[in-house]
This record gives C-alpha cells, sequence and structure tokens, in this order.
C-alpha cells in the first residue's frame, strides 16, 4: 500500500487521520530490512540469472520523471527462483554493470552460466568482464517488440509471421538461412529489422544449441517479466513515488510477496533442464557436484 492508501484506510476504517509523513516514519522501518536483504549474502552459483527493468514515475527535484527499476533473479541449483536484487535510477552503461556485477561477486556469486537479458546497454561487456565463462541470451520477445515498433499495422501479422520462422528454427543454421530469407522479403521496406537481428546474432542465437526445455526457459525474460506485471498493477493507480526510497520500499514489499509463493515452487522441467546444464557447463558444475 502507498503511504495515501494507509492513511485513506486509517480514516475509514477507524476515523483516525495520520499526516503522509508520520506514516511514511512508521514504515521507515521497513527501509532497513530491505537494505539488510539487499546487502545479504547470495548462493555460490546461479546457472541462470534474468535482468530486467520496469519504469516507475519518480519526483526527483521536484519533477516527476521515468526511472527505470532493474530487477534480477536468479536460478538456483535446486530450480527455485529468487530475487537477487533491485536496482533503481541509474544510467545503462558498462561501468554501472560493473559496479553490480562486482557486488554479486562481493556478496559470494562466483559462477553463473547463462544471462538472460534485455538489451541493457554495456551489460554483456560487464558480464564479460566478471563472468567470463558466462553465456548470453538477449531476450528474444523484447528483440521482436523492437522489431515491429516502426512496421506499419497492416504489415505487422506477416512480419511478426516470418520473424517467427527465425527463432523457431531447429537450428541455428536454419535460423540464419530463415533471417536471410525475410531480408529478402522485407529488406527494403524495413532494413532497420535485418540489421538489428544481424548485429545482435550472437546473443539472440545462444539458445539454439540447447534442447527443448533449456530452450524455453532462456530464450525470454518471461520469468522476470510476470514480476514486473504484478508490479505495475500495484503501482497503476498510484500516481508516482515522491522519493527514491519510496519506490525501493514498495519495490522490496512487492518482490517479498512474490517470493513467498516462488519458495513452494520449482522452475517446469527442471529434472531434465539440470543434467543438460551439468554436461554443457561440466567445467564449473563439476565444482558443485553433490
Amino acid at each position: 500500500m502507498s503511504v495515501r492508501d494507509i492513511k485513506h484506510h486509517l480514516d475509514d476504517l477507524y476515523g483516525y487521520e495520520l499526516s503522509e509523513q508520520t506514516i511514511s516514519n512508521i514504515t521507515e522501518a521497513i527501509m532497513e530490512k530491505a537494505k539488510e536483504w539487499q546487502n545479504r549474502p547470495l548462493e555460490s552459483i546461479y546457472p541462470i540469472i534474468f535482468m530486467d527493468a520496469t519504469v516507475l514515475k519518480i519526483r526527483v527535484d521536484r519533477v516527476v520523471k521515468n526511472i527505470a527499476a532493474y530487477i534480477m533473479l536468479g536460478i538456483t541449483l535446486e530450480g527455485k527462483k529468487e530475487i537477487i536484487g533491485i536496482w533503481i535510477g541509474e544510467n545503462e552503461t558498462s561501468k554501472y554493470w560493473l559496479s553490480i556485477l562486482n557486488e554479486l561477486k562481493n556478496r559470494g556469486v562466483q559462477d553463473v552460466l547463462i544471462f538472460a537479458i534485455d538489451g541493457l546497454n554495456g551489460f554483456n561487456e560487464a558480464i564479460e568482464a566478471i563472468y567470463p565463462k558466462a553465456e548470453i541470451q538477449r531476450c528474444i520477445v523484447h528483440q521482436i517488440r523492437s522489431s515491429l515498433r516502426y512496421v506499419a499495422w497492416k504489415d505487422r501479422k506477416a512480419v511478426a509471421n516470418d520473424l517467427k520462422a527465425v527463432y523457431t528454427a531447429k537450428t541455428e543454421e536454419d535460423g540464419q538461412i530463415a533471417l536471410t530469407e525475410f531480408h529478402d522479403i522485407w529488406g527494403k521496406k524495413y532494413p532497420h529489422i535485418y540489421q538489428s537481428w544481424q548485429t545482435n546474432w550472437n546473443e539472440l542465437s545462444t539458445f539454439f544449441k540447447y534442447p527443448e526445455p533449456v530452450r524455453k526457459l532462456i530464450y525470454t525474460t518471461n520469468p522476470i517479466e510476470s514480476l514486473n506485471s504484478n508490479i505495475k498493477r500495484k503501482t497503476k493507480n498510484k500516481g508516482s513515488f515522491p522519493t527514491m526510497e519510496s519506490a525501493f520500499k514498495m519495490l522490496y514489499l512487492s518482490t517479498q510477496q512474490v517470493q513467498y509463493k516462488w519458495n513452494r515452487t520449482k522452475i517446469r522441467n527442471w529434472s531434465e533442464i539440470y543434467p543438460q546444464l551439468c554436461i554443457f557447463f561440466q567445467d564449473i558444475m563439476i565444482k558443485y557436484a553433490k
């Protein structure tokens, strides 16, 4: 609940009015727990880490701005989802991502097998610096949305169908052939689409080497997007946040609510996915064999 929600709730239920500042001071105790959580020790390895951003309206210097909040979600060796951390309000640069990954390292994360990410500027360079053995899978869904952004409405369905042949191909070679065929059909009208897929191909095509259960898990950042959708529902009618800290409190409480549910479940088909990862990353996984 926002501070305003709490104020109205107390008034409606008890006929008792507290100022927003007083309520904010009371709920400040949450920040101590949130900061402790943000700096807690982490697992030595996360086979897969997802990273995505959600945009919040936050008041900065008396002006309401759209500020990105980055949420990192890891998959543990047991196949459970764990929210690793939340970061708000910095620009996307390799230097910034480097500081975040160094933070992970300092909190105990020694190995990551696969990073599934949106096209965050400079993140791939930071990954290569801190976790050089990790593979990077760029989110296919984000790539498709980006591709369709400037496509005429009447062409969208046809363009989307032809792109589908690229990412549903059985092998990377077949995917490249489908991309060439897409260029033959749409290259003159929408050259930016082919150029973008070609430029990002190394990170878009990582999932081709894996069997179907692994592909389905890593080809999109969907596991974290569902969390972002939950956050957007909570903030839809809230207007803006008065401070960065108030936004962080909301994100922390929202993620903890979801984390409680996740603690009772595992990733679907993890019993198939885990042995495959042990084979593909044998030199790393042997350190964690039980």
